[in-house]
């Protein structure tokens, strides 16, 4: 069914823009909320008798917008990710990293107008990023991703000990190894001498 836009929402339109929107989204969402209005001939005269107070808004918004592209083009961002030896990333730029950057730079832009090649960035190095602004306008900002420092701390060498011990390391220091074994009254050199066992 055909609307007018009393408000602007994107990416449908802006106010006084004539529409075609499906009947449920009309009666459910943009009737209630004042969004839009249906066509009809009562409807059209009231936006024509507007119509010289929403152009005046419109060419208000170009003026803000080609403002707005001159001090967002003038800006370098520069955003420090961790990242590997070989320069990629341990995570991505995405749109929404971008909108963050720009809403410390004091430009609260939406993570929607942000448009990057490939979705985000995946390793250092400059770019450009496309935000939309009003109608066709968007500025052009240059970005640049660089790898975090890591630091990395050196433990002080720690001897281990030795879990591993040998059978005669682990024997009592007053018993004897069966093969170190010799008899007490035996002379030096002197072989011991069977002992017949009687029962």
């Amino acid at each position: 069914m055909k609307v007018i836009l009393n408000k602007d929402l994107a990416p449908l339109g802006e106010e006084g823009d004539v529409k075609e929107v499906a009947r449920g989204y009309a009666r459910n969402y943009l009737f209630p909320r004042g969004i839009a209005f249906p066509y009809t001939e009562r409807v059209i005269k009231q936006f024509e008798a507007r119509k010289g107070e929403i152009d005046a808004r419109k060419q208000e918004k170009r003026k803000d917008a080609a403002s707005i592209r001159e001090k967002l083009e003038a800006l370098n961002l520069l955003i420090i990710m961790p990242a590997g030896a070989n320069g990629k990333l341990y995570g991505a730029v995405t749109s929404q990293t971008i909108a963050d950057e720009f809403s410390k730079q004091g430009f609260p832009v939406e993570r929607k107008r942000i448009e990057l090649t490939g979705n985000s960035f995946k390793s250092v190095g400059k770019y450009k990023v496309s935000v939309k602004l009003y109608e066709s306008a968007a500025a052009e900002v240059s970005v640049t991703v660089q790898a975090q420092e890591v630091k990395t701390e050196t433990k002080p060498e720690t001897a281990r000990p030795n879990r591993r011990r040998r059978r005669w390391e682990e024997a009592p220091a007053n018993t004897l190894v069966p093969e170190q074994a010799t008899p007490v009254d035996a002379a030096p050199g002197q072989a011991e001498e069977a002992v017949p066992v009687t029962e």
